[in-house]
């Protein structure tokens, strides 16, 4: 909670002075804008220090006209790093119910510059995930219904649930598709002779492949010669099935 005194107020955006704390990153004042001086300090210095990687900034937002709850990104000139930005707000929409693709967007507006997400996106490392969560004050529509749910705090707080459970998945997928370095010779070794035995047992699991899509032709046929319709058994459409291999790449 970074404008605590404003909150006390009754404000949304501005603290007790009357400023938009999420306007002034760029050059916060220790003394009009304390929290965010702090906060972009330890950043900074955490940015810094070669033993501690910053992955990700997310600050949460409420939102006083869309509905659901939906992310704001960074656009950037590095395609690779514009493009996997984008994973984190997908992985997000398949874990939660009320989160919107449709209002997600990125975007590098001058109106935004001073925002958390924009000034730490153009400053911390490139591997670091910039993003602002949005979540409407009203209510939200599931993804699996057309129906107004209003938010209340058990709605909000599964949200929040939800957006750990994805940094969980990210970590899990990021682990599968980032290749680790060989650790020995030892390692070198055994990736040799599996790859090895996957040359040699192809020639098998293509024949296997042959005779189970032989068997499958010939249960097709006879199916076809039955006193049931060809298309259906029982009234139930029938379905063909062929097997087929995928040599996985290692």
């Amino acid at each position: 909670m970074l404008n605590p005194d404003g909150v006390y107020l009754g404000n949304y955006r501005c603290s007790l002075m009357g400023f938009d704390l999420n306007r002034h990153w760029h050059e916060p004042s220790p003394w009009a804008h304390p929290t965010l001086h702090a906060t972009k300090q330890l950043l900074v210095d955490m940015n810094a220090n070669s033993n501690i990687e910053v992955d990700f900034y997310v600050d949460i937002h409420a939102h006083s006209t869309l509905m659901n709850g939906f992310m704001y990104g960074n656009v950037y000139d590095d395609p690779v790093r514009y493009e996997k930005q984008a994973i984190f707000p997908k992985l997000m929409c398949s874990n939660a119910d009320d989160f919107s693709m449709m209002n997600t967007s990125f975007n590098r507006d001058s109106v935004k510059a001073g925002t958390g997400r924009r000034f730490l996106g153009g400053i911390l490392d490139e591997n670091s995930l910039c993003y602002t969560l949005e979540v409407s004050f009203f209510c939200y529509t599931p993804s699996s219904s057309s129906t107004v749910v209003p938010y209340d705090e058990d709605s909000y707080m599964k949200l929040g649930r939800n957006l750990v459970k994805t940094f969980l998945d990210y970590y899990k997928l990021s682990s599968l598709i980032t290749p680790k370095p060989a650790a020995n010779i030892s390692t070198v070794n055994q990736f040799r002779r599996r790859e090895k035995s996957a040359k040699g047992s192809k020639g098998e699991l293509a024949k296997n492949e042959r005779r189970a899509n032989s068997e499958m032709s010939k249960y097709s046929m006879r199916n076809n010669n039955d006193s049931h319709s060809a298309s259906t058994v029982n009234g139930s459409p029938t379905v063909q099935l062929k097997f087929h291999h995928r040599e996985t790449k290692r």
